[in-house]
Parts: C-alpha cells; sequence; structure tokens
C-alpha cells in the first residue's frame, strides 16, 4: 500500500527523513514537507524533488503519517491549528522534539490520536542515526511499522517499553554523540601534545573511532571483550586504560548520563 507522508518543519533532520526514505525506495510525489521558510523550502524541492508548500493544513488532509519536526517551544502553536485535519484524516503523528510528551500533544491535537514519539540524534543526517520510539494505545500495528521505517531510513529505529525510557534513549544516544566528538577532541589534542601535526592527529583519531565502532557492531563478542584483546598484559594499552580508570573514567561518564537523563525530565516538566 502507497501511503503519503508530511513534514511539518523543513529542517535538516526533516530533509534528511525524507532523502532516506527516498533512498529507501518513496516516491518522492508521496512526501511533502510544509514549513514557513521559503528558501528551506526551496533547498528541499530542488535537492529531493519533494512536495512543498506553506500550508500545514492542506499538507496534513492527504498524509497517512504526519512527522512533526519544529521547534519544541513552537509546538503547541504549529498543533493547534491542525487539531480538526488531524481528526478528520486520523494519521500516525510523529514527533521528533526532545521534551514534547504524548500527554501534551494529545491536549493539542486529541487524545484519541495515534501518535509515537521519537528521539533520533544527529547522525540521522548521515544516514547512521540511532533512534528510540514509543506509542501510545492508539497506534496500529500498521502504524507502528510505518513510524519505524521512517526513522529507520536513516540508521537503528529501536521501541521502548514505556514513554519514561525515552528519557535513557536521549541521554544515551541521543546527547551520545556530543560524548564521541569530545572524546575525539581530547585525543587529537593529546596527539599533537606528542609531536603529531593537527591533520595526521584527527586523521588517525577519526579512522580509529569509525573502524571501533565498525569492530563492535559486527563482533560476535562485546565490547568490553574486544578491549581485552587489545589490552596486553604490560603493555601500552594497558597503561593509558588504567590510568582512564584510576581517574573514574567510568563513574564520569555515569553522572554525565545521569545528568543527561535527569535534564530530559526536567524538559519534559
Amino acid at each position: 500500500m502507497t501511503i503519503k507522508i508530511t513534514f511539518i518543519g523543513a529542517g535538516n533532520m526533516a530533509s534528511s527523513l525524507a532523502g532516506g526514505m527516498i533512498a529507501k525506495g518513496m516516491d518522492p510525489n508521496n512526501i511533502t514537507l510544509s514549513d514557513i521558510n521559503d528558501q528551506q523550502l526551496q533547498q528541499v524541492r530542488k535537492q529531493l524533488q519533494v512536495n512543498t508548500t506553506r500550508d500545514n493544513i492542506s499538507a496534513c488532509h492527504k498524509a497517512d503519517v504526519v512527522v512533526l519536526a519544529v521547534k519544541p517551544q513552537v509546538m503547541g502553536k504549529v498543533l493547534e491549528p491542525l487539531k480538526e485535519a488531524f481528526q478528520q484524516r486520523k494519521p500516525v503523528v510523529m514527533s521528533i522534539a526532545a521534551g514534547i510528551t504524548l500527554s501534551q500533544l494529545e491536549g493539542w491535537i486529541g487524545a484519541d490520536m495515534p501518535i509515537v514519539r521519537c528521539m533520533p540524534n544527529t547522525p540521522a543526517l548521515v544516514e547512521t542515526g540511532a533512534s528510540g520510539l514509543f506509542a501510545n494505545a492508539h497506534v496500529s500495528e500498521q502504524q507502528r511499522e510505518q513510524a519505524r521505517a521512517v526513522m529507520a531510513a536513516v540508521g537503528l529505529a529501536l521501541w521502548v517499553d514505556n514513554e519514561d525510557q525515552i528519557d535513557a534513549v536521549t541521554a544515551v544516544s541521543g546527547s551520545g554523540p556530543a560524548y564521541f566528538f569530545l572524546v575525539m577532541e581530547a585525543m587529537i589534542a593529546a596527539g599533537k601534545d606528542l609531536g603529531l601535526s593537527e591533520q595526521v592527529a584527527k586523521q588517525l583519531t577519526l579512522q580509529t573511532a569509525l573502524g571501533s565502532a565498525q569492530m563492535a557492531i559486527t563482533s560476535d563478542v562485546e565490547a568490553a571483550e574486544l578491549r581485552r584483546r587489545v589490552t596486553s598484559p604490560g603493555g601500552t594499552t594497558e597503561r593509558a586504560i588504567g590510568i582512564m580508570e584510576d581517574n573514574n573514567l567510568r563513574q564520569i561518564f555515569a553522572q554525565a548520563m545521569q545528568g543527561a537523563y535527569q535534564r530530559s525530565k526536567e524538559l519534559s516538566d
């Protein structure tokens, strides 16, 4: 069955999701992006050959899936005029806005609407994202698969057991890219301190990060075992890992991610 998808908001994440769907074989004629920014619409229309409009209501009248890709602070203002169109069409509504709860969304568009809350991350922009999803009770199995397919077009898409776990997803994968970028920054700076040029330190660091992630993804053993295999007794890696452990690296990560989790819950209150 052919489905029609509307994106409310035509920013980077929306255009990446639309591009991912097209790369997976979806007809661009079945995708509409709506935005108030004419320049943004012109860019995505040229890049993706999709339908574009400034009229959110008409875009929603023909949609089977509506992806809300606007900033959290304007979500209520954007949704209130769409309630009637949503109630008539009953599309599955997906929100990728951080901190906006199902309860808030149901208050704006109706408690009987099928709604999926999603937490993507920025690597979705290069089709290697990781997303967590949670659906309310009105989402059918078919709609669940439609929602999953949208997020899976740009990477990994996993369902969580309850809405509170979206805050945990935020702490792990939503904010996670920044943790790895910080580690990369630190390794590049340390490499320069050891005498490498910035270019060489950067290339070695980024390729090592890529290779390590690929090994972890494709390996049949846990990350801890991969680490042990690299860590020869009395060797250079053992010395480095020992210094990190002595300085409580694990506790730092645990505290940082707990902080991200708590902040996500605060934003939802």
